[in-house]
């Protein structure tokens, strides 16, 4: 391993800390809280959507790059038209989204809403993580020649850091003394930001034990035994199961154009038959509580769609018996020999391989819960755990019974991109036709896409209602079962050195390195 090659935020594969959400050295207009689900300031002073044909956004005056130069709507425009000339730029998605881009002046743009696939609330995600560039550094280098491959080594963004050392060991950042956002925001505490490059997980977890770092995203299984055995002064966000803020839903991906995988009751006795409890216990170290039947995060950023009393009413949790009486009393299965049930046209159902990309070891053993809870309802599923690249071809063209993934996690998109990646067959190829890269399994149901399309463009107070109406669809069709809840971050704190970081109890900013959670850095203080 040598140190970043670049510190681009168009290159092919993004150095710590370059990538849009991240706003230590490059700045986004605005950026993601996790915790309210909506964006905050940034460069971006506000932001006013005229209906469904554009949204002007103010920027802050006092913003600019780290040589001086103001930050102004031209950055802007030129930024956001990029990838119209460079389509491999990380952000190309957003002309999906955003037709357009026009200077009003140096600090008003307006941004036009794509007609075709209007949705406001996928324009306040992109809002939130695209990297504003200065124009008068990228520009030159685009006529140049290939910006996606230039080795950018002295970056210049506008953010609270910039570069001072990188190597193979350590990436360490230096406070800007002079951040333009510094009146606006408070100016970071620590002057450098040291950033490790562990050999292992297990290398940086023992650091984190010792205190020689401050503030960690890996998986660290039972953190909780540090404080209530060692007496460390670490925490999470929460002090109890699930001690981290979930965002995302990773989920089982059954092939619903298999024999059997093809009916939705035998999905929905497959969904009955996992131990959802055991598997947060051991895939997640209870950094999950048991999911619900629902696409939608409970909690936080998406708490406001979600509707408990539905999900109750209509969904499913761990029951083995009411799997056995879907498949006797509503299929007309019976079980053969082998103790494998048999459906009423003669298809066996299994065997069936549930797969992840091998070392995976969480989707691992989410895997086995799921294949041993069907076993013992008489399903025969098996798993498979093929390499990472095997896996991702084999599940982009549908050659598959079963597979783990996950889909979008929490934005300011709302869960609209998570029930797009799991429901909607617009814009998919066939089987056969090219590869996927969301609805893996090729599922469609008309009504679900007609759902999204209103949920697009639904005023905010609609929002409960459409989304009830969609997962009720998501509830009664089973395209994807969802196993645990996923951290959007894992977040470990360790305060020998500092204090002063957010907790549930006192949450001043978002448990997050990136987006909003950037904040945190004025909210520290040595410990003496």
């Amino acid at each position: 391993m040598g140190p970043p090659t670049t510190f681009s935020p168009l290159a092919a594969t993004i150095a710590f800390p370059c990538n849009g959400n991240w706003a230590y050295l490059y700045e986004p207009l605005f950026t993601f809280n996790m915790l309210t689900g909506d964006i905050d300031p940034l460069i971006g002073e506000s932001f006013e959507f005229d209906g469904t044909m554009s949204v002007s956004v103010k920027l802050n005056p006092a913003a600019k790059f780290h040589d001086g130069e103001a930050v102004t709507a031209d950055d802007v425009v030129y930024t956001y038209q990029l990838p119209e000339r460079v389509p491999e730029v990380p952000w190309a998605g957003s002309l999906n989204y955003i037709s357009g881009v026009e200077k009003v002046d140096d600090t008003t743009v307006t941004m036009l809403l794509n007609q075709e696939s209007i949705n406001p609330g996928m324009v306040r995600s992109y809002l939130g993580s695209i990297s504003i560039l200065p124009q008068h550094v990228w520009e030159p280098r685009e006529a140049d020649g290939d910006v996606i491959a230039y080795a950018e080594l002295e970056p210049v963004g506008s953010g609270p850091f910039k570069v001072n050392i990188a190597n193979p060991e350590q990436i360490i950042l230096e406070r800007v003394d002079d951040w333009w956002g510094n009146e606006l925001f408070g100016a970071p505490a620590p002057k450098y930001i040291v950033h490790p490059i562990p050999k292992s997980n297990d290398d940086a977890n023992l650091s984190f034990q010792l205190g020689e770092i401050d503030l960690s995203q890996s998986f660290m299984p039972q953190i909780w035994k540090l404080w209530e055995d060692q007496g460390l002064p670490v925490a999470t966000w929460f002090r109890e199961q699930p001690y981290h803020l979930p965002g995302n839903i990773p989920v089982a991906i059954p092939n619903v154009h298999k024999p059997g995988l093809d009916n939705p009751l035998v999905r929905r006795a497959i969904a009955h038959g996992i131990n959802y409890a055991l598997l947060a216990e051991t895939a997640v170290s209870n950094f999950s509580i048991p999911v619900n039947a629902s696409l939608i995060v409970p909690g936080a950023a998406e708490d406001s769609y979600f509707n408990q009393e539905a999900v109750d009413a209509t969904g499913w949790t761990y029951e083995p018996e009411k799997a056995i009486a879907i498949l006797e009393d509503e299929l007309g299965a019976t079980k053969g020999d082998d103790g494998i049930y048999v459906l009423a046209d003669g298809t066996r159902l299994g065997p069936w391989k549930a797969s992840c990309p091998y070392g995976w070891t969480d989707w691992m053993t989410s895997l086995e819960v799921l294949a041993q809870g069907a076993k013992e309802i008489g399903i025969d599923i098996t798993t498979e755990y093929p390499e990472t690249p095997v896996f991702y071809d084999a599940m982009r063209a549908g050659n598959f019974d079963i597979v783990m993934n996950s889909f979008a996690g929490a934005s300011a998109a709302g869960p609209w991109q998570r029930f797009r990646d799991a429901m909607d067959s617009r814009g998919v190829p066939g089987i056969g036709e090219g590869p996927a890269f969301w609805n893996f399994n090729r599922y469609q149901n008309a009504d679900a896409e007609a759902l999204l399309d209103q949920i697009a463009v639904a005023e905010e107070d609609a929002k409960l209602d459409l989304y009830t109406q969609i997962d009720e669809v998501f509830r009664t069709d089973v395209p994807v079962i969802p196993l645990q809840y996923r951290a959007w971050e894992f977040y470990n704190i360790n305060e020998t050195q500092w204090t002063g970081f957010p907790t549930s109890e006192n949450p001043h900013t978002p448990p997050t390195f990136q987006g909003s959670g950037v904040r945190v850095f004025a909210k520290l203080s040595p410990v003496e």
